[in-house]
């Protein structure tokens, strides 16, 4: 376990990371003994600085291929925050991010808080008001996403942005297994799964969620966004591109990215 200045100092370098869009190499680098525990409380740091209200959750490596790449056995999470909520009608600035990759997701909006330590997946149904069609942007810190597990929980599971759409569908109206997903640029598809790639049900998810949130004195509260992971891959993202995703039974959303302003300069975008 790393000591608390250990803990702050690694705090600050992801911190000035995302404020000036200027990524860092892998925190382990430095602290090769850098826990998942520690990471985690790393990641608190950075969530109680930026002082916005937390309006949700995200999963992380809720696909068997994501855990197996990182050599664990269980997803990570990150926070959901006021000012990481993007539009469908106003285009993101894509400048603000380092290295930004949308992904498409079935987003649980919450209707009753959900408990702790003993959630059950029923917990989570009858907590859950409606689903909704979501779009993730993900955003690394660490220079060209060369993350270890305890790097990217460190910086907030690569927590960026999301949006969510405009459909709203009660649980029990769709098979949360078998949702299909497809995730266009421009009018092209680009990505394409099905729930199911989320720990074979979303739903399995979102408890594990509530019951690792309760372990660092957090719950799920009613109003809250879950987003308990991707349906397919994640897709690089540059300025001026438009993406839709689409799901079978639960509608779509979309997201925009402003054009890269023309400085005179003829170097790629990501610097």
């Amino acid at each position: 376990m790393l000591t608390e200045t250990d803990r702050r100092t690694l705090a600050d370098r992801l911190y000035v990371a995302e404020r000036d869009r200027a990524p860092i190499p892998p925190l382990v680098l430095q602290h090769p003994d850098l826990t998942a525990a520690d990471a985690y409380a790393i990641q608190l740091h950075n969530v109680r600085r930026r002082q916005q209200a937390v309006v949700g959750h995200k999963v992380g490596l809720s696909s068997a291929a994501m855990q197996q790449m990182m050599g664990v056995d269980e997803p990570d999470y990150g926070h959901l925050l006021a000012d990481m909520r993007l539009s469908e009608t106003a285009p993101a600035d894509a400048a603000r991010y380092c290295f930004p990759r949308v992904e498409i997701e079935v987003a649980f909006l919450l209707g009753a808080d959900l408990p702790g330590h003993r959630c059950t997946e029923a917990d989570v149904l009858a907590a859950t008001e409606a689903l909704a069609p979501a779009i993730e942007l993900i955003d690394s810190r660490v220079v060209d996403w060369r993350i270890s597990l305890a790097d990217t929980i460190a910086d907030n599971a690569s927590s960026a942005g999301f949006v969510v759409g405009a459909a709203r569908v009660a649980p029990d109206e769709v098979d949360l297994r078998a949702i299909d997903a497809v995730l266009y640029r421009g009018g092209e598809p680009v990505a394409r799964g099905r729930s199911d790639a989320v720990l074979g049900n979303p739903v399995t998810a979102v408890a594990w969620l509530a019951r690792t949130v309760a372990g660092f004195g957090v719950r799920l509260r009613a109003g809250h966004v879950v987003l308990p992971g991707a349906c397919a891959r994640a897709v690089d993202v540059h300025p001026g591109e438009t993406f839709r995703a689409v799901f079978t039974g639960l509608g779509e959303v979309g997201l925009s990215f402003q054009t890269a302003p023309d400085t005179g300069e003829r170097r790629p975008w990501r610097s």
